[in-house]
């Protein structure tokens, strides 16, 4: 798979972004440098926005408002769509109206779980209809063995995702996955997972957009970019969150994104063809080479066009060697 090329702004060739939100959007309170210029910008060319999140633990109107409160445009709460709701859709399918569910994770779950009609606890009996759990950073270790208690006893198991980390302010942090993990430890068996990359998060988003051709804005290959994959969406990788340049050119050819940008401000350009002969790679006045297994910069010019230079010459060495080169180490940051 190689990058894909656009004669135009990004804004022009997809109708709806759907856009993950930590690593993307913001970071913590706040906002990643030049996602409320590059979003608006965005609006302003005709393009929809959705705010598409792993993370379980808040209320959508709680993230619209945040979202507001940066400046990002968001015109309605409904656009912010979580793993929550999207698990407690599959739950609610699963079980009887009005269902019993332990909750071992924080408020947004159980809001939307209230949303779906059931009721929630953070205890296990017998009464429990099933078990779901989700981001939450006052988690303890009674909850996930109220957690293990249940999936012992047979209860299904639901997960909002399975993200091993979570961006924060201050690095990166134990996500949701990790947590999942340690149950599944202890009860060697695995949960239905709503979140990216699974398909129910997605199909919660499409359902309520209808897009004619939908773009996916993720941070994390093992996510967003994978899972657009798996539903048939292009993807647009930027790198203001978890995964790196180096993690985009040893990505295998499931977890390739369609574009590379470093921030969202590459929706608003066209992304141009690239070449690549021999070990040099051209994009506009830019150019790399590979010496002695590294990818060096010829010349640098425009930065979206470096990046696609580096990312197109790293994936060809990749897919005829086996062996992805390294890149240069601030190519695409700042």
């Amino acid at each position: 798979m190689a990058l894909a090329t656009t004669t135009e702004p990004l804004t022009r060739v997809h109708d709806v972004a759907l856009l993950d939100l930590d690593g993307v959007v913001y970071i913590g309170p706040e906002a990643v440098p030049g996602a409320r210029e590059a979003l608006t910008g965005a609006t302003n060319a005709g393009m929809r926005l959705a705010y598409l999140t792993n993370n379980a633990s808040r209320v959508p109107g709680d993230m619209a408002g945040q979202l507001r409160d940066l400046g990002m445009p968001v015109a309605h709460d409904d656009e912010v769509v979580t793993s929550a709701q999207a698990v407690s859709r599959l739950i609610a399918d699963a079980v009887a109206p009005d269902s019993l569910v332990l909750v071992a994770g924080g408020d947004g779950l159980r809001h939307s779980l209230h949303e779906a009609g059931l009721r929630t606890t953070d205890r296990f009996d017998e009464s429990v209809s099933a078990v779901v759990q989700g981001f939450g950073p006052d988690l303890t270790w009674a909850d996930l063995a109220e957690a293990s208690y249940a999936v012992h006893a047979g209860v299904p198991w639901f997960a909002s995702n399975t993200d091993l980390t979570f961006p924060t302010a201050r690095g990166v942090a134990p996500g949701n996955g990790s947590m999942v993990q340690a149950v599944a430890n202890a009860t060697r068996t695995r949960p239905v997972v709503a979140g990216k990359p699974e398909r129910a998060l997605f199909e919660e988003c499409l359902a309520r957009l209808l897009p004619s051709a939908p773009l996916m804005v993720g941070d994390r290959l093992d996510t967003d970019i994978e899972g657009a994959a798996r539903v048939g969406i292009p993807s647009l990788a930027v790198l203001t969150g978890v995964s790196s340049l180096q993690d985009l050119a040893e990505a295998p050819l499931a977890a390739r994104p369609d574009y590379v940008g470093a921030d969202l401000s590459a929706l608003l350009l066209p992304h141009p063809p690239f070449t690549v002969q021999g070990s040099t790679a051209r994009c506009g006045e830019a150019s790399v080479h590979l010496a002695q297994g590294a990818l060096r910069v010829g010349q640098a010019g425009e930065p979206l066009h470096l990046l696609r230079a580096v990312l197109g010459l790293a994936w060809a060495v990749a897919d005829d060697t086996g062996t992805p080169p390294r890149v240069p180490e601030h190519v695409g940051v700042g």
